[in-house]
């Protein structure tokens, strides 16, 4: 199993949204490294955190699970879709999405508490210029993350 972290704008989607949904295709991903993530990498049964970001606090607000393998992005061949691709086919598709599905709402971890592990000096999503929407997470930022939500509950 890999760990990864998902950022969404809790007001675009949110895990509230999620947690009402329990399943949801994650589409619109316009990065090629995000997207090499979910079509070389992620499998189903992946876990992942999912993180609000640029909003009032960010951070962590819940787990999630890859609940389906990647497969091409429906929406890079929708005219009318913001993420509507001229170059993709249905051949020869650019971009892919997994599906996720809601585990578990936890209360918010700000990326101040992120930033105060040791543990998580080198997590790419506290990286100085990170912006990618998808990044993986190792096993044992995974294991500081959940000691930090279940230490502080």
């Amino acid at each position: 199993m890999k760990y990864w972290l998902f950022k969404s704008e809790p007001t675009t989607y949110g895990i509230d949204h999620l947690a009402q949904d329990k399943v949801t295709a994650w589409t619109g991903v316009r990065n090629y490294q995000a997207r090499n993530f979910m079509r070389d990498d992620m499998k189903s049964g992946d876990r992942a955190l999912f993180y609000h970001s640029s909003c009032e606090v960010p951070g962590i607000a819940g787990i999630v699970e890859v609940s389906r393998s990647a497969y091409p992005d429906e929406t890079q061949f929708d005219r009318k879709s913001r993420y509507f691709d001229p170059g993709a086919s249905r051949d020869g598709p650019r971009w892919f999405n997994v599906d996720l599905r809601f585990v578990k709402k936890t209360r918010l971890v700000g990326s101040a508490a992120l930033r105060g592990q040791k543990a998580l000096n080198k997590m790419q999503l506290l990286q100085r210029g990170n912006r990618l929407s998808i990044t993986p997470v190792t096993q044992a930022e995974w294991a500081c993350i959940m000691r930090l939500l279940d230490r502080e509950k």
